[in-house]
């Protein structure tokens, strides 16, 4: 292997895994793209340092600017990875109940958090980024939920990587948070082959599960509707919290330890499994256990997980 001149070069290029054993459906391979594996530990590396890099092509950055960005945690990791590299200041908005896993890592990457009241989760964090950017038109912001640089980095590689890993692919299913994910990879891999169909998992109205939101919960990102995503994706498919916790666990029988949005998503293949006759799956992991371990949700019993998740934002 090439000599790498910065670690945001490990960014992308992940691999797919094959976890069909857990397909309910002999004649559906479900595959499973590791995106834990970037250097911050999930997919959102990839929209930090897209993000940040348009920033810089359109003048928006001064060398040491400062940036304001709202976050459940990974897109603050992710952006706090890059912009410690690049050298600039990042303040985080930061949901008060998020698991202290995600404090510590953006603390590692020297991220400023500001905290925004937990019972409004992160639509009450994207408020308050809102308010503070109107207040301080000096910071930066690059706003992730309305930014075209975030879809577009999995437009532009996601999308091809796993295109070129299975070509074969007919379904691609993942979790609706942002809508970046599905937009770039679903619309590259439509116009590879009309046929493929894009299925969004989301969780059950005014319920909350890692890393995922519902569209009728009052909050829709605005680069879904500007990526006309609706007209997008086939099918939406609801995925309750204990779903994704026993799915979550169920990727231990394979090898894959990865965290509780990536149940969700797997959640979703397996009743897309159930659904077709025949078919070749592609689920994004968006980030491995680790940021998980003190939720308990491999450890503790089922219930008590569940019911812990209704206050603790776990993404």
């Amino acid at each position: 292997m090439a000599v790498l001149k910065s670690a945001l070069d490990l960014i992308g290029n992940t691999p797919l895994v094959d976890i069909s054993s857990l397909s309910p459906n002999p004649a559906v391979r479900i595959l499973i793209k590791l995106e834990g594996n970037n250097p911050g530990g999930s997919v959102k590396d990839r929209i930090a340092l897209s993000l940040i890099e348009d920033a810089e092509r359109r003048g928006v950055l001064e060398p040491g600017a400062t940036l304001i960005e709202p976050s459940s945690g990974n897109t603050g990791i992710g952006m706090a990875l890059v912009a410690k590299l690049k050298g600039y200041h990042l303040k985080v908005v930061l949901p008060a109940n998020v698991s202290i896993e995600r404090r510590q890592l953006l603390a590692v990457w020297g991220a400023e958090v500001i905290e925004s009241p937990g019972s409004e989760g992160s639509n009450g964090a994207v408020r308050m980024a809102q308010r503070l950017a109107q207040e301080h038109p000096e910071w930066a912001f690059l706003y992730q939920y309305g930014n075209n640089a975030n879809p577009l980095a999995h437009y532009e590689h996601t999308g091809p990587e796993i295109y070129r890993d299975c070509p074969e692919v007919t379904h691609f299913v993942a979790g609706l948070g942002t809508s970046g994910t599905l937009l770039g990879v679903g619309r590259y891999l439509k116009e590879q082959n009309a046929a493929v169909q894009v299925w969004a998992v989301e969780p059950p109205t005014g319920e909350m599960v890692d890393g995922l939101r519902n569209l009728d919960d009052g909050y829709i990102p605005p680069i879904f509707l500007d990526n006309d995503g609706e007209h997008l994706l086939n099918r939406k498919t609801i995925v309750g919290p204990k779903d994704s916790i026993i799915w979550t666990r169920r990727l231990t029988e394979v090898g894959v330890f990865a965290g509780i949005s990536t149940g969700a998503a797997l959640a979703g293949a397996v009743k897309c499994a159930e659904a077709i006759e025949t078919g070749n799956i592609v689920i994004v992991s968006p980030d491995g256990g680790w940021k998980y371990l003190s939720t308990g949700a491999w450890t503790d019993d089922l219930d008590e997980v569940v019911e812990r998740a209704k206050r603790v934002i776990y993404f």
